[in-house]
């Protein structure tokens, strides 16, 4: 079985990430999903951004009437100074205009800055209605629900206002279309017992401590690392459909930062019966392995066709891309010759 392409934040290697224009690009280049980030206003509302810190994002710094917004926080152990999705009512979001986070990287999205308002996340459920819809094919939505803890602890318990969005979206029908992640399975576990029964899918990094474990022991919270060793993923099946990694834990690299093959971690998630995921494909020079750059600037584009096939070929559930019509070719490329060896 082939990879699934998840659409990360849109196309957003093409247009500003979490936009209309960036969600519809990804299902007309052939995304099977689409990715939206979940962060929440001041009043409740859902609404989708990387980070609820969006000064990268937005042009909430053009705003004199929000220039008093501008705070430093601790957002799950990261100092952070910006404005901030909970300091804001969606009325006064609404306001703001999208920005391409990488304008010096990705020059042709950043010249679509300030052509599209920030969306909601039920405006995504009706947008993947509708083009799913046209494009006659069913759209998943992988919402990465961030920060819950932290929200929690602040009076805006994110899991509650999920799952009373799925719910009046039509999108609880347990038809495959919606996956939940999160870096915090406590929130997974917390969607789960709310009726919300789409994948769950938990989110690892390479270094450092889940927040909602530091949250609830601090220094005795494990690892991420500790669930990436088989009797991790082990202790993990029945309690989540999967995990999601970045894509460095499944390459194999050596010490001088070269690529020499693929690890055995998607063997090792499927023999524990979870399905994983990786992120986040990218062509650019700055984000390949050293292996696969090319060329003298950041923004070239690399041999990104052989990352790409490397990750693609270990059996892999689906990857998360900023260009989807690139990872699209490749899997495209890889059922081919598949086909051709029978």
């Amino acid at each position: 079985m082939q990879p699934i392409v998840i659409g990360h934040r849109g196309a957003s290697g093409y247009r500003p990430e979490h936009t209309r224009g960036a969600y519809e690009l990804a299902v007309a280049l052939g995304a099977d999903a689409v990715e939206p980030d979940v962060v929440v206003t001041r009043d409740g509302v859902l609404i989708v951004r990387h980070e609820n810190e969006i000064s990268a994002t937005t042009d909430v710094a053009a705003h004199p009437e929000f220039a008093d917004r501008r705070t430093r926080k601790v957002i799950d152990g990261i100092r952070m100074t910006g404005w901030f999705t909970e300091d804001f009512t969606w009325a006064e979001l609404r306001t703001l205009r999208a920005r391409e986070r990488l304008p010096a990287l990705r020059k042709a999205s950043a010249s679509f800055d300030g052509r599209f308002p920030l969306l909601r996340l039920r405006d995504v459920f009706k947008l993947m209605d509708r083009v799913s819809s046209r494009a006659r094919r069913p759209v998943g939505v992988v919402a990465e629900i961030k920060h819950a803890s932290y929200f929690e602890s602040i009076g805006l318990p994110i899991d509650e206002l999920f799952a009373a969005e799925v719910n009046t979206a039509g999108w609880n029908a347990g038809d495959g279309r919606l996956t939940i992640e999160s870096f915090e399975r406590t929130l997974l576990d917390q969607v789960y017992a709310r009726g919300i029964y789409g994948k769950r899918i938990f989110l690892l990094e390479a270094t450092g401590k889940p927040a909602d474990q530091v949250r609830l022991v601090g220094r005795a919270a494990p690892d991420y690392a500790d669930y990436l060793t088989d009797q991790g993923l082990y202790g993990l099946s029945g309690l989540v459909d999967g995990v999601s990694v970045p894509k460095s834990l499944i390459l194999e690299i050596g010490q001088d930062g070269h690529v020499t093959g693929a690890s055995d971690l998607v063997d090792a998630a499927h023999a524990a019966n979870l399905e994983i995921y990786c992120w986040t494909l990218r062509p650019e020079n700055v984000f390949l392995a050293k292996t696969f750059q090319r060329g003298r600037f950041r923004a070239d584009f690399g041999d990104w066709q052989t990352e790409f096939r490397t990750i693609m070929g270990t059996g892999i559930d689906g990857v998360f891309a900023d260009h989807p019509d690139l990872a699209v070719a490749v899997r495209d490329e890889l059922a081919a010759e598949a086909r051709e060896d029978r």
